[in-house]
């Protein structure tokens, strides 16, 4: 018999694997809906555990498989990888329960020359003491033998589950203290960020048990210490909105206009957040692709004062400037590790200069609909220089005379003024004139920002 959790995570993961689908949206969607709060998370530890530990639970495979690792078909791998996970990482599982729920998943996918395998890998596999355990589901581990983290880019990939050529560029990037910090919370469960739409929503949250801080960037953000906010009615009915701190302060940066255009603007955290703060305003939410669009539609159905276009912006049936454009670009996602950890096996270095041409397309043509002494803010969720700098350098150089760049220290300052800004450093938010959040550096996902005037 095998748990529904266990059940639903081996489930998710051959998708993630097959179908280059994303573990976040499959952990909140109807396959897990049905599963008790407690499954819920085990099913979520399992998924997020070996999709960020993948490299170290494969070498511990391959070195107890009397098959070769190359040989082994995905349903077979992935029961392993949730078995080694289990036995290594997590304290409360029994070593039987992983070993046995393991191997079954790997007999009911009608894999039965592969059983004995399975069996007799999981058995080799020794299970951790339970202090190790805890460091390793933390993220905290270090090298076996080690006193110290690694003192090199190599070392820190192996350490910490990275691939290589990202850390190897990071290092290059950004020091060898922020790569480590970088490192250490890609492997770490991010904390639950929110933001309040209803203020008696809150009251409401900690009267059903749920444990809140006040928000470490931003004064009306909340974070989530103990407590399943998913399940709660706040959410549910969307009075709260589940928003890491980071993308709330993107948002924030608009500021207020007229006529806003959100670009890319699925899944909606932010175009809620900019419809919320401009009430009065007129808001075009731009998604191209018709069920991202639909989704969209759903999720602001509370905002009369937001329409959703199924459109390409490079090809935008509108007229008229906006005075205030946010275009937050499809791109690498690697500051969203934490998050969405498949993105490390995914992304290719080769991957960055198709990304970076799309980006550049994207802001080109937002900029054509910027009014004169209007503002576009452009976001990305990415670590990576080609996606950010290198393109607000081609944006600048391309047309000189359509936009200046804005210092977003002027804003922050602003935001510190409005008594939004919680974060009592501004300067580390800043990457010369744009707004740059390092994962592990500051409590957040890795953002970046760059305000254009007109």
């Amino acid at each position: 018999m095998i748990s529904p959790a266990r059940q639903a995570a081996f489930d998710i993961l051959l998708r993630v694997e097959s179908q280059q689908a994303y573990s976040s949206e499959l952990l909140h969607s109807g396959r897990t809906v049905a599963l008790s709060p407690r499954d819920q998370g085990l099913c979520m530890e399992i998924v997020m555990g070996v999709l960020r530990w993948r490299p170290r639970l494969d070498e511990r495979i391959a070195a107890f498989s009397f098959t070769p690792f190359r040989k082994l078909d995905l349903e077979v791998l992935t029961a392993l990888r949730m078995g080694v996970y289990q036995l290594e990482f997590l304290q409360r599982v029994p070593a039987r329960a992983a070993i046995n729920e393991s191997v079954e998943l790997v007999r009911q996918s009608r894999k039965a020359s592969a059983v004995a395998l399975a069996n007799a890998v999981l058995r080799k596999v020794p299970k951790s003491s339970n202090e190790v355990r805890e460091q390793r589901r933390q993220g905290n581990l270090l090298p076996e033998g080690a006193a110290t983290e690694p003192p090199d880019a190599e070392g820190l990939a192996a350490a910490f589950a990275h691939p290589r050529w990202l850390v190897e560029r990071w290092w290059r990037n950004y020091g060898a203290e922020k790569t480590k910090a970088i490192c250490r919370h890609g492997q770490r469960l991010p904390v639950t960020a929110f933001r309040l739409r209803d203020a008696a929503a809150e009251a409401e949250l900690r009267n059903a048990g749920m444990e809140l801080l006040p928000g470490a960037l931003l004064r009306h953000s909340r974070r989530v210490v103990a407590g399943d906010l998913t399940h709660t009615r706040a959410c549910q009915e969307g009075r709260i909105v589940i928003q890491d701190e980071a993308s709330q302060l993107v948002a924030a940066l608009v500021g207020e206009g007229r006529r806003i255009l959100d670009v890319c603007a699925a899944p909606g955290g932010k175009t809620s957040a900019l419809a919320g703060r401009n009430p009065r305003s007129e808001i075009l939410a731009l998604e191209l692709h018709e069920h991202r669009a639909a989704l969209l539609r759903r999720r602001l159905e509370g905002f009369p004062n937001v329409r959703v276009m199924a459109a390409d912006i490079c090809a935008l049936p509108v007229s008229g400037g906006f005075d205030r454009v946010l275009v937050d670009v499809p791109c690498s996602g690697t500051g969203t590790l934490a998050r969405n950890p498949e993105i490390k096996w995914r992304l290719r270095p080769e991957d960055l200069p198709a990304l970076q041409e799309r980006q550049a397309a994207i802001l080109s043509a937002a900029l054509r609909h910027l009014a004169p002494g209007g503002r576009l803010i452009y976001a990305s969720c990415s670590l990576e220089p080609e996606e950010n700098e290198a393109v607000m350098e081609r944006a600048v150089a391309q047309a000189p005379a359509a936009a200046r760049l804005v210092d977003c220290r002027e804003e922050l300052r602003r935001l510190q003024r409005e008594d939004e800004l919680a974060w009592p450093d501004v300067e580390s938010l800043l990457c010369g004139p744009f707004l740059r959040t390092v994962p592990g550096v500051h409590p957040c996902d890795g953002f970046f920002a760059a305000v254009l005037e007109k």
